[in-house]
């Protein structure tokens, strides 16, 4: 059955702009706004995508669901999803739930035994690369699972989807080592400039580093003062790494250490900017000077 109505949950800085691409490329896209913010519903409203009210009634009206969010809301909504499922009765109400978030395989395969148990087929999914419309895009989406017809009608419209076979988990362990160095090595920036502003040596090791690290002192100049806008949805997701590279027999604390970096971050004013908001000015000693207050303060501090 071709793909006519995408559902996207939910519609956030990537979820809307995904939703945004597939309504220009023809597809009807609906969602759930219930209990969201003003944020998100602006967000839908510059995508186009039309509220459905509820969840039951947004994924009665869909053909394929892609779940986007905060990896540590994945599992929670797949669970909502499948409970809709049974109330529906035996006949599924779409033939497709995709997990496109930053989780492990062994939450991507806790979440499909959910999904094919109330009735519906399962796809997992790994997101990389900048929101449609970004520089850098289109994202690619991972994907791997029995059934790739339903997520390949996407491919080219606004998304490159790339198939990885049929065993559900290899999407997401794409996903979880790709984020492990591209996020991990935005966390080690800030733990080396925060530990550098704490023992009162940032203009020196600036030096330092602008001298013989260059490369690695422009990109910490760059990304060190925008973290706080991803922290709180990247506390999560740094776990799953953690649970992935575990289950791979690899050390799980460097990705323990990048979650404790994120939650500092967390802990700061920095963090309730937006990507609007976002104050492009603050510099490099600027943020750290914050962060070093806030982890003085036990702020944003692991157990």
């Amino acid at each position: 059955m071709p793909i006519k109505t995408v559902a996207i949950m939910g519609a956030g800085d990537m979820g809307h702009a995904v939703g945004k691409a597939l309504g220009e490329s023809g597809f009807e896209v609906v969602t759930c706004l219930a209990g969201r913010g003003e944020h998100t519903r602006s967000l839908a409203a510059i995508a186009g995508m039309r509220d459905a009210g509820t969840l039951d009634a947004m994924i009665s009206e869909a053909d394929i669901v892609l779940s986007i969010m905060p990896p540590a809301a994945a599992e929670g909504f797949a669970m909502e999803v499948a409970a809709a499922i049974q109330r529906s009765g035996s006949t599924p109400m779409f033939p497709m739930f995709v997990e496109c978030n930053a989780i492990s395989p062994d939450t991507t395969r806790r979440i499909e035994t959910a999904i094919r148990n109330a009735g519906a087929e399962y796809t997992d999914a790994g997101i990389i690369g900048s929101a449609p419309g970004k520089p850098g895009s289109p994202p690619r989406f991972y994907a791997s699972g029995p059934d790739l017809g339903p997520i390949s009608e996407l491919d080219g419209k606004g998304i490159k989807v790339m198939p990885m076979g049929d065993e559900v988990g290899r999407a997401s362990a794409i996903k979880m080592c790709y984020a492990g160095l591209t996020k991990g090595t935005t966390s080690l920036y800030t733990a080396v400039a925060t530990a550098a502003e704490s023992l009162g040596i940032t203009e020196e090791l600036g030096a330092e580093l602008s001298s013989s690290q260059s490369a690695a002192y422009e990109g910490m100049q760059r990304v060190v003062p925008r973290l706080p806008l991803d922290a709180g949805r990247w506390i999560g997701e740094m776990e799953e790494i953690a649970i992935t590279f575990a289950s791979a027999g690899v050390t799980d604390k460097f990705h323990q250490g990048a979650r404790d970096i994120f939650m500092l971050l967390e802990g700061t004013p920095f963090a309730s900017e937006t990507r609007q908001t976002f104050d492009t000015t603050r510099t490099l000693e600027e943020s750290v000077r914050v962060y070093v207050e806030h982890l003085r303060t036990g702020s944003g501090a692991s157990d």
